[in-house]
């Protein structure tokens, strides 16, 4: 496992492989990689603490034991918890068929460990030395991994994007859509149907989205489950564990059980 001081030399675009690895053990607290972008796409994996990638229309959350396609070519920046282990993996553009667009992934035992096999050797081969056959089978295993929708659309329109810095912020805003209207000088149907435009979702989809953006994060710094409901504004922790219930398909405590394989 590298520390983060190699991460500012590791050029993934300087070979033409079908893919590299690099593993990465972070120290600082809130560690940002500014914006840059590269050839190959890049599969954020952590596997202990949480990664934040943000794009031009969107934050992903990588928490532990799940990924983050980023596309080649795409602008995008990440943010990384102290104490947080992560694997990078790097494709060559056409080594396999994965989305043209950011997604997070599940992770399967199998291809976490060929990940982390990967970034302990030589990030350059041969297509027929074991490390060749090593990267056909972890790509196509990569392949067969199922979605999760661990993503924050990011509205464009100056005020939504108002809206939305003034809700990262303060994620225990109750303001209701006709209150926002208000403050926006529009009508309240014009709110909702620009905020439908630009993010997909519904008002309130959008801001329970939000919500579970940020208490996944949370919640992979181990932070209790009863102050991640406080700080998120619900009434209860049974109101929290129910919208985390109906957003992930099980419970906070289940959704990490993972982590501690990492």
């Amino acid at each position: 496992m590298f520390t983060q001081s190699l991460l500012a030399d590791f050029d993934p675009d300087s070979n033409h492989c079908p893919a590299v690895a690099l593993g990465v053990q972070v120290t600082d607290n809130l560690r940002e990689i500014p914006v840059h972008r590269h050839r190959k796409g890049q599969l954020v994996l952590t596997l202990r603490g949480s990664v934040t990638c943000s794009v031009p229309d969107a934050l992903w959350m990588v928490p532990p034991q799940r990924a983050v396609w980023i596309p080649g070519g795409l602008s995008h920046s990440n943010r990384v918890t102290a104490n947080t282990v992560v694997c990078f993996l790097f494709v060559e553009p056409g080594a396999a068929l994965l989305p043209d667009r950011c997604c997070t992934l599940s992770m399967s035992p199998l291809l976490r460990e060929l990940i982390l096999r990967l970034s302990r050797l030589s990030p350059v081969y041969q297509a027929d030395s074991f490390t060749g056959r090593l990267v056909t089978l972890l790509l196509e295993e990569l392949v067969q991994m199922p979605h999760e929708h661990l993503n924050l659309p990011i509205p464009r329109h100056p005020t939504l994007r108002r809206m939305a810095d003034i809700l990262l912020a303060d994620p225990a805003n109750r303001g209701t859509l006709a209150q926002w209207a208000q403050q926006s000088a529009m009508s309240e149907r014009s709110l909702a149907r620009l905020i439908v435009r630009e993010t997909g979702l519904t008002f309130g989809r959008w801001r329970q989205q939000l919500h579970l953006i940020i208490a996944l994060g949370h919640l992979s710094d181990r932070m209790p489950v009863q102050q991640v409901a406080e700080k998120l504004g619900y009434d209860s922790v049974t109101a929290f564990i129910t919208m985390f219930k109906k957003s992930l398909g099980t419970s906070p405590g289940h959704y990490f059980r993972g982590e501690q394989r990492g």
